[in-house]
Formats: C-alpha cells, structure tokens, sequence
C-alpha cells in the first residue's frame, strides 16, 4: 500500500526534475496527494485527481500523474489543471492560478465518464504487429520512443513539442519511419 509521504516524494522528485514546485496551498496539495493516492489504490495507477478516469490503464495512460497536460500548462499558465504543479512565480505567490482550458481530448473525456463505448478490436493473430490501435512515435530530437494512440504534447526526455514526433511503421516486418 503506497503511503501519502510516498506520493508526496514522487511528486516533489518529479516536479524538482522538471523545474517546477508543488502548490504552497497546504489544504489543495493534502486533497490533491490523497487523490492521486486513493486512485493508485483504487485502478493500480495514480490517475490525476482532477480527472474521471475510466478505470482502463491504456485509455487512461495520458492522466497518469503527472498528466501529457502538465508541462504545456504549466508552461502557458503557470500551473498544472489541478494546480498541483506550479512554476516559479505561482510558487511564490506572485501570480495566482487562472482557469485553464481541458486540454484532454472530449473522446477521452467522455470514455471516462462511461458514455462512450470503446469500438470493438478486430481480432488478429497472436504476435500480429496490427493486434493493437496503438502506434509506435519517436521524437526526431532525441530518439525517445513511445507506444500509444497519440504522440504526447511534450518529449518527457527532451521536452520537444508534439510535432518532433513521427511515426514508425511496419514494412514486411521491419520498422521504419513513415516518409511525409
């Protein structure tokens, strides 16, 4: 069973990595750890507390926390949709948080709310490269790869936006970048 300390140093290692702070709001930052805890007990993954999840580890793989959203927000306004990571300034308190526009896809966010059924897989042979919908990206920067539906908006390595990601293809067996 994860503990609130170990949510807690999860967070403070992974904000301190990327140059950002937890929220100085103790009351939010103990809410917000003990969201991100009880929906670590509950699905196995620390789904971002400010998000309905839809209890499916790959539909719900871009609001593991912390979320593909935080750095673009981050960046743009100072802190994450949850105001649990902040920058510099927010930290401080010279700037407070403004509404932040849902950057999660509507599909997503309505799977989650159950009120959309996920389409039917068609059945393909086992070690089939087309047995999932998910897609093989690397970043052009720095050669990070990343099996989902969709690049992520920032490289997690190199933090180069969305567009440096291309896609990798399969041609009689082999991979291969896909020619644009």
């Amino acid at each position: 069973m994860t503990t609130l300390d170990e949510v807690k140093r999860r967070a403070e290692q992974d904000a301190k990595s990327r140059g950002m702070y937890l929220t100085p709001d103790e009351g939010l930052l103990k809410n917000l750890l003990e969201g991100l805890k009880e929906n670590e007990e509950r699905y196995g993954y620390p789904s971002c507390p400010c998000r309905i999840a839809s209890e499916v580890f790959d539909l719900d793989r871009d609001i593991i926390c912390p979320c593909d959203y935080r750095d673009p927000d981050v960046a743009e306004y100072g802190t994450c949709y949850c105001c649990l990571y902040v920058d510099q300034e927010a930290h401080e308190g010279k700037k407070e948080a403004q509404p932040i526009p849902e950057r999660r896809p509507t599909d997503k966010q309505m799977r989650g709310l159950g009120m959309e059924e996920p389409e039917p897989k068609e059945t393909t042979p086992k070690g089939s490269i087309n047995a999932t919908d998910r897609i093989l990206f690397y970043c052009k920067q720095c050669g990070y790869v990343v099996f989902r539906n969709e690049p992520p908006y920032m490289c997690p390595i190199c933090r180069a936006k969305r567009e440096m990601f291309q896609e990798i293809v399969t041609t009689q067996g082999y991979y291969t970048r896909k020619l644009v």
